[in-house]
C-alpha cells in the first residue's frame, strides 16, 4: 500500500478527532510507561520508594506525528520525598508534586496541569504496607481560536477567516481546581517477591471545562477511575521480572495496558542494569521498551506500534516516549529500610 497523501492524512485526523470526541478526556494522562509517572497515576504513590529518600522524573511523549503536522506532545516532570521516617516507627509521610503539559493541533490546544500531593504509608505487620494519598491540582487549558476555521467560513472555494464562525466561544483560556485521591496496598510474601495493587479517582470534584459561556452545556468532567497491579520478582542474581497491568475508565472510555519488563544485572553488583520489556494497550498498540539503569539513574524509551485500524493510515507509527528517573538518599551512609525491597 502506497503512502497516504499529506492532505488526506490531515482530513483523516480531523475525522478521527470528531468521531472519538467522547474519548479525548483520556488524554489528560496517556503515558505508556505509566509506572514511570507514579504521582500522575495515584497520589498514594507519593513517597512510595522504600530504598530511597527522594525521586525525580521526567517524561516525554510524541503521538500521532505520522498523520498530522501538529501531533500530541505530552511532557511531565515530577518529584517526591519521604518525611518523618525517624518519627514514625512503622510508617512515613510522602510529599511531592508534578507538572504535566499537552500541546496539540493547529489551534495550539495547550493543557498545563500542576499538582501537589501527600500520602501516608503504614506498615501492617512485617510483610504488608497500606498507603493513602490525595492531591490538589490547578489546570489551565487554552487555544488560539484565530488559527481555527469552521464550516460556516467555507465560501465554496476556501475558508474565509474574516467571516463569522457561528460558534459560541466565550473564552480562549479556562482554569479550574482538580482533586484526586487513592489507596495502595503492598504485600511482601518473601524477600524476593513483591505485589502492589492500587486504586485512584481523578476529577472527584467534577470541575467544569469549556470555552463556551456558562450554561451553554453540561461541561463537567467525568471522574476517572484507575486500578493497577504491579509485581516484582527476583528470579536469581541476574534477573528481576516486573509484570504490570493498568486499567482506567472515564465516562464510556476505557484504557488497558498490560505487560512486563525485566532488569538484567550487567555489572554483577546491580550498578549497571539492562532493561527490556513488552506491553500491550488493548485494541490499540504493541509497546516494546528498552533502557538501562546506572546506579540510581534509569532511562527507558518505548515505541507504540499501532495495532488498531488506525495502523492502515499511520503505518503502525503511533507514539514515541522517553522516561528518566533519578533516585537517591540524603545520608551518604544509606538509610534504614522499613519494608522489604526487590533489588540486586
Amino acid at each position: 500500500m502506497g503512502m497516504m497523501p499529506r492532505h488526506s492524512k490531515i482530513i483523516f485526523f480531523i475525522a478521527l478527532c470528531i468521531s472519538s470526541a467522547g474519548l479525548l478526556h483520556a488524554q489528560d494522562l496517556h503515558f505508556s510507561q505509566y509506572f514511570n509517572a507514579p504521582l500522575l497515576v495515584n497520589p498514594a504513590n507519593t513517597g512510595f520508594a522504600p530504598d530511597d529518600d527522594y525521586r525525580i522524573g521526567v517524561n516525554y511523549r510524541n503521538q500521532w506525528a505520522s498523520i498530522t503536522p501538529n501531533p500530541y506532545k505530552t511532557m511531565s516532570a515530577w518529584g517526591d520525598v519521604q518525611l518523618f521516617n525517624d518519627r514514625f516507627e512503622s510508617g512515613w509521610v510522602g510529599v511531592g508534586g508534578a507538572l504535566l503539559r499537552d500541546v496539540a493541533g493547529s489551534g495550539g490546544l495547550t493543557a498545563t496541569r500542576g499538582f501537589a500531593s501527600v500520602a501516608y504509608h503504614q506498615l501492617l505487620g512485617y510483610n504488608s504496607l497500606l498507603s493513602g494519598g490525595f492531591n490538589v491540582g490547578f489546570i489551565n487549558k487554552r487555544i488560539d481560536l484565530t488559527k481555527l476555521t469552521f464550516d460556516r467560513q467555507w465560501n465554496g472555494k476556501f475558508f474565509d477567516v474574516a467571516a463569522p464562525s457561528g460558534e459560541n466561544f466565550a473564552y480562549n483560556s479556562v482554569t479550574y481546581l482538580d482533586l484526586q485521591a487513592g489507596l495502595n496496598y503492598a504485600l511482601f510474601p518473601t524477600e524476593n517477591a513483591y505485589v502492589n495493587i492500587g486504586f485512584s479517582v481523578m476529577h472527584i470534584n467534577r470541575p467544569r471545562e469549556s470555552f463556551f459561556a456558562s450554561g451553554f452545556a453540561d461541561t463537567r468532567i467525568d471522574p476517572r477511575f484507575t486500578v493497577f497491579l504491579n509485581g516484582s520478582f527476583k528470579l536469581n542474581d541476574q534477573w528481576i521480572l516486573n509484570p504490570n497491568i493498568y486499567v482506567s475508565k472515564m465516562g464510556t472510555a476505557y484504557e488497558t495496558v498490560a505487560g512486563l519488563n525485566a532488569h538484567y544485572n550487567v555489572s554483577g553488583d546491580g550498578h549497571i542494569q539492562a532493561i527490556g520489556g513488552l506491553y500491550l494497550r488493548l485494541k490499540d498498540a504493541f509497546i516494546p521498551m528498552v533502557g538501562f539503569q546506572l546506579t540510581d539513574l534509569a532511562i527507558t524509551v518505548n515505541y507504540d506500534a499501532t495495532s488498531s485500524s488506525l495502523g492502515s493510515y499511520n503505518q503502525t507509527r503511533g507514539a514515541y516516549e522517553l522516561s528518566v528517573v533519578k533516585t537517591g538518599v540524603f545520608n551518604v551512609g544509606g538509610k534504614a529500610v522499613k519494608c522489604p525491597s526487590i533489588k540486586f
